[in-house]
């Protein structure tokens, strides 16, 4: 059984706004004192949509990279890495398209509503139809255990599970793997090794998925197997496999609860967003002059702070005395809306305050990303090459 790991990537798209920072990066945060984490800058990734203008891929990764590491990203507790930077990303993707169906593709929910939503560009391409086998790639490469997504990537996840089923399936066939197995069953020692073939056949027989778990825990405590015994007893528990790639699990983060400043979607293409690191004065600009409920057309007009905007950032910036406050002046035209809006922004300046100073020194001495990147593209690179390795080996192509 391989450890638990995470695995998460963005595509660079320059500065991060608020919206990535509550939607994402707060996950990230928090997940990466609790395991091993890699985050990764997906430039390939990029190209799927944008291929015929990759001249801002450079500039938006570093800059998303800062961004990562004002954020509060750690690279003493994270692996940070570039994508293209491990080719054996590519490598992976290449032997996996052997055996991925095209239906699997096709059927990707994404593939047609982003052809929908991107009419303007000729998405008819190999690397478009492919990037979900890609980010497949991006993920199995770790054996990763965990994959935090929002509710529309979880399809994303779950056709990762069935690749790396059928990769399994198809090219896990070590050599005597049945002799072997039950040679590994008797090291469990008599009671053990009964009780794990108990749990083996009610599994197979019975479908039971706890006695599944039950095995899988009883060989995790199991102190006397070398890692090939205990990886062949997982893969004899579900069949007569080899488990060469991990099927990782969807760890489903919270969305955004932060909308941009006219109430859609934060996105910097709408023209609505706020700068991980933006500019006092120009945040400031930015909140006073949000649209408000349209019912206040005067100062004592009575207003419905469910239908402003601003409220919306109350629910995620301000304390209950304060949307107490705001609830009562609003309704009964107590507070005009600039006074409404002033609590927000000392909220955000004071929530930015430490993402400037993190990053000062990064803008400062831009060698200081490079260094870390460049260790991380080192870390993840290990990584790669020892899946790579069973890979090749599974797929008759270690010789030399």
């Amino acid at each position: 059984m391989y450890p638990d790991r995470v695995v998460s990537g963005m595509r660079p798209t320059g500065a991060m706004h608020l919206g990535h920072y509550h939607g994402a990066l707060k996950n990230w945060i928090r997940m990466q004192s609790e395991l091993p984490c890699l985050f990764f800058v997906a430039d390939w990734h990029a190209l799927t949509t944008h291929y015929d203008d990759p001249s801002i891929i450079e500039t938006s990764t570093w800059d998303m990279l800062v961004d990562w590491l004002a954020s509060g990203v750690d690279p003493s507790q994270s692996t940070l890495f570039i994508q293209s930077k491990v080719p054996e990303h590519a490598e992976l993707h290449l032997l996996l398209s052997m055996a991925t169906p095209l239906g699997w593709l096709e059927r990707v929910p994404t593939y047609k509503d982003q052809q929908e939503k991107l009419k303007e560009r000729d998405l008819a391409t190999y690397g478009f139809l492919g990037y979900p086998l890609l980010q497949a790639a991006d993920v199995l490469i770790y054996r990763a255990t965990l994959v935090p997504v929002g509710d529309d990537q979880v399809p994303h996840v779950e056709m990762m599970r069935e690749i790396a089923r059928r990769f399994n399936h198809i090219y896990g066939k070590e050599k005597g793997f049945e002799e072997k197995a039950r040679d590994a069953v008797k090291k469990l020692g008599g009671k053990r090794a009964k009780i794990y073939m108990e749990l083996r056949t009610a599994y197979q027989e019975q479908g039971i998925v706890e006695s599944l778990e039950q095995a899988k825990a009883m060989l995790d405590d199991a102190q006397n197997l070398s890692n090939i015994d205990r990886e062949r007893l997982f893969g004899y528990l579900e069949g007569s496999r080899k488990l060469i790639l991990v099927e990782p699990q969807a760890r489903l983060t919270e969305a955004s609860r932060l909308p941009g400043l006219d109430g859609q979607k934060m996105s910097k293409s709408y023209g609505n967003s706020i700068a991980l690191r933006e500019d006092k004065d120009s945040l400031t600009k930015k909140i006073r002059t949000m649209p408000t409920d349209p019912a206040r057309v005067r100062r004592t007009d009575p207003g419905t702070p469910a239908k402003c905007p601003v409220w919306q950032f109350h629910v995620v910036y301000s304390d209950d005395k304060t949307k107490q406050w705001v609830q009562k002046g609003c309704t009964s035209a107590g507070i005009g809306c600039l006074e409404c809006k002033q609590p927000v922004i000392d909220a955000i300046i004071k929530e930015q305050e430490p993402m400037h100073e993190r990053a000062q020194q990064y803008l400062d001495d831009p060698s200081l990303v490079r260094a870390i990147v460049a260790d991380g593209n080192d870390k993840a690179r290990k990584l790669a090459q020892e899946t790579m390795r069973d890979v090749r080996e599974a797929m008759g192509l270690s010789y030399s």
